[in-house]
């Protein structure tokens, strides 16, 4: 299967990993040599519930016997996707009271940015050096990374980038700025917090100068820092919150949200002033909505710190410098990245999947399902300490 995977299906990469996957199911994925890894990267976050969670797989064929896809998105009144857009605003605070359904997390942030330029008449965005919001033009375009922009070129102009923290930077937010797009917590930079009240200054910021502030919940949404969002960590509410990945328990999906003012201004002047033929699918909803319920009607939310701190506590090694990130949402950060590559390349030949983040080359990815148990954390920082004792030996 591997060389059909190679020769037919588009590459990300060089060197993909080429695990010839035959099943999964909560925590472990099976190859087709019926080998067992525990995964402790959930699909880069997106499968919150693990693996064939039966609440989700349940609403999925519920939803499946009824009808699937009917009419473009906004049309018809569907019951899965009204029902999670109702219960989301009675979850978030005001006035985040209307959501708008994609396909994607990058497809959210397409729609955030414009819904920021058509809200304030303004064209300046602002994002953050080493951010990452997706790879459409749009979201390539507020990516804080120019190695991976360059050959694309030219992308959206009047797009300005800041530190993240740095609160001197704070300044470039000005009149100008339709609206600036931060990562709640900065996700393939390495994990990196908010600090000294930094979302709270940009806030004030933007409310001084008019803009709009957007944040990106794609990475820590969905339960996965111990709140349903991450901003609700930092004492804070955006005007715009995108989400997408563990958003649909493993289904694609995305959206954003805003006050009912600012997202009806996307209905006229222009009419259609976003569309989308998938968004709010019946099916997909329906996967959203059990996975939302489930995290909502559960301790999974304050499980994720309890795990969080089992994590540092097991995760002690001359080769982890630090562990960085909060709840489910770690970085085990080594002294270089040969470390990090091989550290994960023989954790996988060992049944434990890691993975790597975007632009910190040192960090070891650990997103496991907000489902993993006690039992099964203790299983993989064993595996991973075992493979770190093995690699220190010829550092």
């Amino acid at each position: 299967m591997n060389n059909d995977f190679i020769q037919y299906q588009a590459q990300t990469s060089p060197y993909p990993l080429g695990m010839e996957v035959s099943h999964a199911i909560g925590s472990y994925i099976y190859d087709t040599n019926n080998n067992r890894y525990l995964d402790f990267v959930a699909g880069v976050s997106a499968c919150s519930l693990g693996h064939q969670h039966p609440r989700v797989n349940q609403a999925i064929k519920d939803q499946l016997d009824l009808y699937s896809h009917v009419m473009v998105y906004g049309e018809y009144s569907l019951s899965p996707a009204v029902e999670y857009c109702k219960l989301m605003a009675s979850l978030l605070p005001a006035p985040l009271d209307k959501t708008y359904l994609v396909n994607s997390g990058t497809e959210a942030i397409e729609g955030a940015l414009k819904l920021a330029r058509r809200v304030t008449g303004r064209s300046q965005l602002i994002s953050c050096h080493n951010a990452y919001h997706g790879n459409t033009m749009g979201s390539l375009s507020v990516m804080g990374f120019e190695e991976r922009k360059q050959v694309f070129r030219p992308l959206i102009p009047d797009v300005e980038f800041i530190t993240f923290n740095n609160e001197a930077d704070l300044e470039k937010i000005t009149t100008k700025t339709a609206g600036i797009l931060l990562e709640t917590i900065q996700g393939g930079a390495g994990f990196i917090q908010p600090e000294n009240g930094f979302l709270k200054k940009v806030r004030q910021r933007c409310d001084e100068v008019g803009a709009m502030m957007i944040l990106d919940e794609i990475q820590p949404g969905f339960g996965r820092t111990g709140k349903l969002f991450g901003f609700q960590n930092y004492d804070v509410v955006p005007d715009i919150v995108v989400m997408g990945k563990g958003m649909g328990g493993g289904m694609p999906v995305g959206a954003f949200t805003a006050s009912a003012t600012k997202m009806d201004l996307l209905s006229h002047n222009p009419k259609l002033g976003h569309i989308t033929t998938f968004g709010g699918h019946p099916v997909i909803a329906a996967a959203c909505l059990a996975t939302l319920k489930e995290i909502t009607e559960t301790t999974l939310m304050s499980d994720a710190l309890a795990k969080e701190k089992l994590f540092r506590e097991l995760l002690v090694h001359p080769l982890i410098e630090e562990v960085r990130g909060k709840g489910l949402m770690l970085a085990a950060m080594t002294k270089n990245a040969d470390i990090t590559n091989e550290v994960i390349l023989k954790c996988q030949d060992r049944g434990l999947i890691l993975f790597w983040l975007l632009f910190e080359a040192c960090a070891i990815r650990i997103t496991p399902p907000l489902t993993i148990s006690e039992e099964e954390i203790r299983e993989g920082c064993a595996i991973l300490l075992e493979v770190m004792d093995e690699v220190a030996q010829k550092v």
